[in-house]
């Protein structure tokens, strides 16, 4: 990445435009948000008896430079940070270093998770022609499978190339990547991305000791439709083809929206084989995973009312839960902490959360409130419920209540309190086996300050 930089601005300088070279800095912009973060994570098991409670304070965020474009060209880093200060025992580590402490093999409670961290989360350099643009290096990316996923401190970044274009005439995005590296929410460390998912079991599952990423994406739009194709593929490992239409439009003065996405993944290549061997990861089963998940919402003046349904295909012959090993959370029925984020963990990419575990059948209905009528502008509330069934949860339905107040001050500052309820909190390992926990609960506070 470096060389590449290098050889930009020497390329720019020996044809004489220095100056120019010189003002694609000095007219530059610095960006970046400072964060504050607190927060409790509590559970409760009855059987087996096991309680425990978790909390961190933590001043983070980003602070990047973007330079000017210079004949299409342009540069652009973000440095991002958390520390952690006045941290009791034990730490709920997910705004500071989990994910170091699993890939050290110490824990996602250890000393090695607890660390504070610097890293340049991006580093890239671009250049870009009418509809045509190319990213090179590190950079955080919004996709249904790889995303960015800010819910704590930090997004994650990937490593890479990318390349899109825009056929106006035809209103279409076409788009495509190719990934070698993934840098987890809660990690300064760029690992394979491959490796990233699978960690130990990487040449067992794959045959390889690492492996990349490539993907590519079609958007069509219209005035009130779009619908959207993304492909997702890692040789010998795995295959994900995501589908989504969107549909907005108005009822009377009120404006709605109808989304639905169809989702279907499975095993590739040595991954097809190895994981129908007895004793795999995966408990001998390969990967085959279908999902559908469609909602809908409507406004009404300052109130808006959601209401989404999503169900993953039962196969007890397979790997039936959804892989998400990259932050992707696709489904709408998604709450904020039953949301799969940890299924991103190194190593983690074969196990998976509530709504995304096979079988499983979920509907969510939500509620979202400003309040700029009473002349007190800014403030806001969201008020959401999920239920997800499945018959291999031993527990009983798991159900989230998550309840959160914001307030925007300006462009720049704002605040929010979140509360989160779970009743039987439910994950899945690799192999199928279920957990689930009797109750859990979690609090957040986030000051954030963008510039």
């Amino acid at each position: 990445m470096k060389k590449i930089i290098l050889s930009t601005i020497v390329i720019v300088s020996v044809s004489g435009a220095a100056d120019t070279l010189l003002k694609m800095f000095s007219q530059g912009k610095a960006y970046g948000n400072i964060k504050y973060y607190y927060i409790q994570t509590d559970k409760q098991n009855d059987t087996p008896y096991k309680d425990t409670s978790a909390n961190a304070n933590a001043v983070g965020g980003q602070l990047g430079f973007e330079t000017a474009s210079l004949t299409g060209w342009e540069l652009k880093t973000t440095f991002m940070f958390t520390n952690g200060f006045l941290l009791d025992d034990p730490v709920d580590t997910s705004i500071l270093s989990r994910d170091n402490g699993i890939h050290l093999g110490t824990g996602a409670g250890s000393k090695d998770a607890q660390e504070s961290f610097a890293v340049l989360g991006e580093a890239l350099i671009s250049y870009s022609v009418e509809n045509f643009s190319i990213n090179y290096g590190r950079q955080v990316i919004k996709t249904p499978l790889i995303h960015a996923k800010e819910v704590r401190m930090l997004p994650s970044s990937v490593q890479g190339v990318i390349i899109s274009y825009r056929i106006d005439t035809a209103k279409l995005d076409i788009s495509g990547g190719y990934l070698t590296h993934f840098k987890q929410r809660t990690s300064d460390q760029f690992i394979n991305i491959q490796k990233h998912a699978l960690g130990e079991k990487m040449r067992e599952i794959t045959g390889h000791e690492e492996g990349e990423l490539i993907y590519g994406s079609l958007k069509w739009y219209q005035e009130g439709l779009d619908i959207a194709l993304f492909d997702c593929y890692a040789p010998d490992f795995l295959n994900s083809l995501h589908g989504n239409v969107s549909y907005k439009s108005h009822y009377m003065v009120h404006p709605y929206t109808l989304s639905l996405e169809l989702l279907w993944q499975r095993s590739v290549g040595n991954a097809d084989t190895n994981l129908q061997k007895v004793g795999s990861a995966a408990g001998g089963k390969k990967i085959d995973a279908k999902a559908i998940s469609f909602k809908g919402s409507i406004s009404m003046g300052e109130s808006n009312f959601l209401a989404a349904y999503s169900y993953i295909a039962d196969k007890n012959s397979a790997h039936d839960s959804l892989v998400l090993p990259w932050d992707g959370t696709p489904l709408y029925t998604n709450m904020i902490t039953s949301n799969d984020l940890f299924a991103s963990n190194y190593g983690k990419g074969l196990s998976a959360d509530s709504i995304y575990i096979g079988g499983t059948q979920a509907f969510k209905v939500a509620y979202t409130q400003t309040y700029d009528f009473t002349g007190y502008k800014g403030f806001k509330s969201v008020l959401s419920y999920m239920n997800a069934d499945n018959d291999k949860f031993t527990k009983g339905n798991q159900q989230d209540l998550n309840i959160v107040l914001a307030y925007k001050y300006d462009s720049h500052l704002s605040l929010a309190l979140k509360g989160i309820f779970v009743v039987n909190n439910t994950n899945a390992s690799a192999d199928g086996t279920i957990e689930q926990l009797d109750d859990f609960q979690q609090y957040r506070v986030i000051a954030n300050y963008t510039f």
